[in-house]
């Protein structure tokens, strides 16, 4: 069974910091795009972080350029979002992403073929 598990959601004050994690398992961890997404009721998802097999620089959404830093450790089958200096406005629920690789790209992660955790909640107070 593939499981995307995330971990490390919590609620802080404006200018804290949060690391979360996703910890992956039944699917094979090389051959896919990890990331993350996140989503406030009534607003769109939205793609916050990816990072690549490949070695090219992860993607980050413009509003939390500067402030996270996606990670991923092989051996672990587990990717990282390290997020400071947060603001209210990343309030949302964070989801753990997995989008499988054909011909050497990420597949849309609107694609069937997307895994998705169950999100962790994280709450930033002004």
């Amino acid at each position: 069974q593939v499981q995307l598990v995330e971990s490390g959601g919590g609620s802080v004050q404006a200018g804290g910091s949060l690391r979360l994690s996703c910890a992956a398992s039944g699917f094979t961890y090389s051959n896919y795009c990890m990331g993350w997404h996140r989503q406030t009721p009534g607003k769109e998802r939205e793609r916050v972080a990816t990072i690549y097999p490949d070695g090219r620089s992860p993607y980050y959404v413009g509003s939390v350029m500067g402030r996270f830093t996606i990670s991923q450790d092989n051996a672990k089958n587990t990717v990282y979002l390290q997020m400071s200096s947060l603001k209210p406005e990343d309030t949302a629920m964070y989801y753990c992403v997995a989008r499988p690789r054909r011909g050497g790209i990420c597949t849309s992660w609107l694609s069937a073929t997307t895994y998705w955790g169950q999100g962790t909640q994280v709450t930033v107070s002004s």
